[in-house]
Order: structure tokens, then C-alpha cells, then sequence
């Protein structure tokens, strides 16, 4: 069998669209490896991302959301800069780029 990881995820979290299709709040690519901004900035390396959180019945990024909850040096300020540049840094809103396939439990 190759290589499979088991990430657990909420019942009512949305199946995984296919890549490309829009992102829906699966959550599973955040659950299953840390993105470059969270291995960057949290300095997280495997497993879930510490910033994936669950809100309005899907996964969001807690960067994104609330980026002063995770990271306490961002000046209030420099909030909204940094969700800009972090949509673009992840390429929020231009479909679903992982690649992991799933399935339910048997």
C-alpha cells in the first residue's frame, strides 16, 4: 500500500472538491500538511495546521480570519495588509491545488 495518513476532520465538514474546482472548507489540505505560510510564519512542520480552525459549518484559516490570534507581534495595524497578502500568498479563491485523495471510514 503507498504511503496514506489519516487526518480527522468533522462529520459535517463539505467532501473535498476536485483540484482546480473552489474551495469549499474540506479542510483537508490544511489537515494534512502545514502550507509554506504556516511552516513560515508558525513554524510548524507536520501534521495539522495549528491555524486551521472551524466556523460557519466549514475550515477556514486562522491567518486569514484572525491573524493577530496567532500571530501576537502583528501590529493591528498591519492586519488588513497581511490578509491581502496572505490570500494572495495562498491563492485564496483560485480553486482547491491539493492533490490528496480521501476516503470515509469503512
Amino acid at each position: 500500500m503507498a504511503n496514506r495518513q489519516v487526518v480527522w476532520l468533522r462529520l459535517d465538514a463539505p467532501a473535498k472538491p476536485a483540484p482546480g474546482l473552489p474551495c469549499n472548507g474540506c479542510g483537508v489540505c490544511c489537515a494534512a500538511a502545514p502550507c509554506p505560510m504556516s511552516r513560515l510564519l508558525l513554524k510548524h512542520r507536520a501534521g495539522p495546521c495549528p491555524a486551521l480552525e472551524w466556523a460557519d459549518t466549514r475550515y477556514r484559516c486562522g491567518l486569514l480570519q484572525a491573524p493577530r490570534r496567532h500571530l501576537s507581534r502583528l501590529p493591528a495595524w498591519a492586519e488588513p495588509g497581511f490578509r491581502r497578502l496572505a490570500r494572495r500568498y495562498l491563492a485564496i479563491g483560485h480553486g482547491c491545488d491539493s492533490l490528496a485523495t480521501t476516503e470515509e471510514d469503512p
